[in-house]
């Protein structure tokens, strides 16, 4: 099983949509007005954080968040 990045989805009062960020990839997150577009975003924002990362040769975190709810099924 290929392992990738835990996004998180949630809900903002505040901002009056939804926001998508990968934990491991610090300050890497994104705004969608519907939960699809959240993702969409974030996946292009992990796609431009991670080439960023390659060519600034700074370190890219293995995948390794994974909420309490699949620790305890794993």
């Amino acid at each position: 099983m290929k392992k990738d990045y835990h996004i998180n989805i949630f809900y903002s009062e505040a901002d009056g949509g939804y926001i998508a960020d990968i934990p491991d990839l610090e300050a890497c997150s994104a705004y969608g007005k519907t939960p699809a577009a959240a993702l969409k975003q974030v996946q292009l924002a992990k796609r431009l954080w991670l080439q960023a990362a390659k060519s600034e040769r700074k370190p890219i975190p293995k995948p390794r968040y994974r909420p309490a709810i699949y620790q305890t099924a794993s």
